[in-house]
């Protein structure tokens, strides 16, 4: 049986050494105290987790250095337009062939939506039922329908949500999906600690952890044995999306076609800012190979820089929709910088008492998916219309809301 599957492969002694190599032996200081269970999922957890990540934080300053931003010019609407049956015929070429398949990015709780449930159960229907899981199954069923076969749907959950995820979709019957093609895995997670690098105890047979990022997600489903099946599959292409986006098209046969046939790395779904310092990232150059600009670091200069045609060079904003090129992914997969991330971190104390601190005590360690299309040669920007392709659901009320995706699933003609 695999490791991570209920087998210690790691006896308490290699534990302890490699634990020592880190200088991390407070880990084991309640062992002792734990119930046979606990010791055996304490093991586990030291064996699976990436000590050294807590290295960068002896030298934080150097992972922060970004590089020279310029722009990248985005393909807009009307070169869509124009190629759009082209596009479309080799988009759909190729998920017939099995060459496509989808990531859905599912780990996060509906916290800031007023539930305890996982995001994706939300419920935003208005006079019936009508799931934020569903919406997205409904959208990647039309594709079905157009192309005549089922694609393989990946389901990223968490520690947190994961059997709830799972059990929510058998219950509902994968919403008329095929269940045989929808696999689910959990993100892997990476240990926090405080600015010193200690590693933080959540409980005493529980290292403190946090869910390793949005561009974790292709190690997590690697060590989760499912790249075996997208190889026996015959998966080329995997389009990774957001589950806070009801409008989300999946394996868009014109966005899939695009990318094939301009022979590009990675497709990056963008659509036009509604304002400069609207919260989205941006698509650029970054020392002359593809990235993104965080809406955080966008100074007043890019704010304000325009293209040859006199528009802002920086206008188009990404929606968390991109298609990578699988054996890219793979060639990357020990190459991703690491991001030191402060947070609260909920701890033991000295005398094994949790502590919540009521300020940033230490940092999660995550990578991050602009990383991940800054590894690559190419990337091809790929605009839709945001009234049709990006209703996110961040908060209840106002902007990005669950009324704001309402009034936009109501306009695309979605029952509610």
């Amino acid at each position: 049986m695999p490791a991570g599957k209920g087998f210690i492969m790691l006896t308490l002694e290699q534990a302890r050494e490699k634990l020592q190599k880190y200088g991390q032996e407070h880990v084991l200081k309640y062992y002792d105290e734990l119930s046979e269970e606990q010791k055996q999922a304490l093991l586990e957890q030291i064996e699976h987790a990436d000590l050294s990540r807590v290295e960068a934080c002896k030298h934080p300053e150097d992972l922060l250095q970004r590089g020279v931003i310029a722009p990248l010019a985005s393909m807009q609407l009307g070169e869509i337009d124009e190629n759009r049956e082209s596009f479309t015929a080799a988009g759909l070429k190729a998920i017939r062939a099995g060459r496509v398949g989808a990531v859905l990015l599912a780990g996060g709780m509906g916290t800031r939506l007023g539930s305890d449930d996982p995001k994706g159960m939300y419920n935003i229907g208005v006079t019936r039922k009508l799931y934020i899981f569903q919406c997205l199954i409904n959208n990647l069923m039309d594709v079905v329908r157009e192309a005549g076969n089922y694609i393989h749907l990946f389901v990223m959950t968490s520690d947190k949500n994961h059997d709830a995820t799972v059990n929510f979709f058998e219950k509902h019957d994968f919403f008329g999906y095929d269940g045989s093609f929808v696999h689910f895995f959990k993100q892997e997670m990476a240990v926090a600690c405080d600015y010193n690098g200690k590693i933080y105890m959540e409980e005493k047979g529980k290292m403190s952890t946090s869910p390793n990022g949005n561009g974790g997600w292709f190690i997590s489903l690697k060590r989760a044995g499912l790249l075996d099946l997208v190889h026996e599959a015959g998966i080329e292409w995997l389009n990774v999306f957001a589950v806070d986006n009801v409008l989300q098209r999946i394996a868009d046969p014109c966005f899939v076609g695009a990318a094939i046939l301009r022979n590009c790395s990675v497709g990056a779904k963008v659509v036009r800012k509604n304002a400069p310092d609207e919260k989205v990232g941006v698509v650029c150059l970054e020392d002359g190979r593809p990235s993104i600009v965080e809406y955080y670091d966008l100074t007043q200069e890019l704010m304000d820089a325009k293209d040859e045609n006199g528009d802002p060079a920086y206008y188009f904003g990404v929606i968390l929709n991109y298609l990578f090129r699988r054996e890219d992914l793979e060639a990357m997969l020990s190459s991703l910088p690491l991001h030191l991330v402060e947070k609260k971190i909920p701890y033991l104390d000295e005398e094994g008492h949790l502590v919540k601190p009521e300020a940033p005590n230490g940092y999660k360690f995550e990578n991050l998916v602009l990383d991940m299309i800054h590894q690559l040669p190419s990337c091809l920007p790929f605009e839709v219309v945001r009234e049709k392709e990006f209703a996110p659901v961040k908060n209840p009320t106002g902007i990005d809301s669950v009324e704001s995706a309402r009034a936009l699933l109501a306009l695309n003609g979605v029952e509610l």
